[in-house]
């Protein structure tokens, strides 16, 4: 089916975000789907792409313009069959990696699909300067998948799949890759968090790093985000990851039918911190990690909230997911 849209000219929608932070104006959802969907499919040049995202950048999104964001970014991949079972899967974007502390998110994937629920995790590869999730499941013998078809094997198989963006969606990578030229990120540092890779109902776990995003999340979820599309919990990112915190629990917002609910309360920091690896490089989270997994090290008590409440979400999700296909 041909594209019925007319070639788009970027001027007008640069010269109505650029007018400074005081003096821009949001563009609607619809526009900003087309404007998105143009950069994605390379039909703008360098300048009207970088000058759009610079302007984007000083003057933020909107809730709309996330919206028609999302709407091209989702289109523009082909999204996966969830498997059949007793859970409906969970999404856990890994984009940043960790600085100081150790990457639990290795942690949080192999609980969850130790309980059945399929996991498909899905990022960056490498970062320097930070411990990806990929490089830690690299230590535990989980390599990076890029073919559709291993992944029910994997899920099959109680385990998380790891999933690099590269394979999974590559007009989003190229748009993460802008980051190397510009020197800042862009809204796709925000899409990818949030999008929803699955064909039918997922469980997104979404984090955000700014209190600002926190109120912009907030309104998309409740507001502009499909709500077939499945449900989401929000939280305050562990140095960016969507594992929680292991020295104290964060709170946790959920969405279902786009009605937001405080499904964890934030913890007040413990005197007694609790046994974390003895260091953060790959090799060594990795090692640590097994142990816990194995019974040899106590998993930390935010972590193994954070699992209960995503399986109990995973099934009540697949559960009513059923009863309304047996309705049609």
């Amino acid at each position: 089916m041909q594209n019925s849209e007319k070639p788009l000219l970027a001027a007008p929608f640069i010269r109505e975000i650029g007018r400074g932070k005081k003096g821009a104006r949001d563009l609607s959802r619809d526009d900003a789907r087309r404007m998105y969907a143009a950069m994605l499919d390379g039909e703008l040049s360098d300048l009207e792409m970088g000058a759009f995202l610079i302007g984007m950048r000083i003057k933020g999104e909107s809730v709309g313009e996330i919206a028609g964001f999302l709407d091209a970014a989702e289109a523009s991949f082909e999204a996966l069959e969830a498997p059949e079972g007793p859970c409906a899967p969970v999404v856990i974007p890994s984009y940043n990696g960790s600085r100081q502390m150790p990457n639990l998110t290795p942690l949080l994937a192999m609980l969850l699909a130790r309980e059945g629920v399929p996991v498909l995790v899905h990022g960056v590869l490498n970062d320097p300067g930070r411990v990806t999730t990929a490089e830690i499941l690299g230590h535990m013998s989980i390599s990076p998948s890029s073919e559709v078809k291993s992944l029910h094997a994997a899920f099959a198989n109680k385990r998380p799949v790891f999933f690099p963006i590269a394979a999974l969606a590559p007009k989003l990578h190229r748009m993460l890759e802008i980051r190397r030229v510009l020197g800042l990120r862009n809204s796709t540092h925000t899409l990818v968090k949030i999008m929803q890779p699955f064909a039918q109902p997922a469980l997104r776990l979404v984090s955000y790093t700014h209190p600002e995003y926190l109120t912009m999340l907030t309104s998309y979820f409740s507001e502009a985000a499909p709500a077939q599309r499945g449900d989401v919990l929000l939280m305050r990112g562990t140095e960016g990851e969507t594992v929680a915190n292991a020295k104290r629990a964060q709170a946790v917002i959920w969405f279902h039918q786009n009605q937001a609910s405080t499904l964890i309360e934030r913890q007040e920091p413990v005197d007694e911190m609790p046994p974390l690896p003895p260091a953060s490089d790959a090799a060594t989270t990795a090692d640590w990690i097994t142990q816990a997994l194995a019974g040899k090290q106590p998993i930390p008590a935010p972590i193994s909230e954070q699992v209960a409440q995503c399986v109990q979400i995973a099934r009540q999700m697949n559960a009513t997911q059923t009863i309304k296909s047996g309705a049609r």
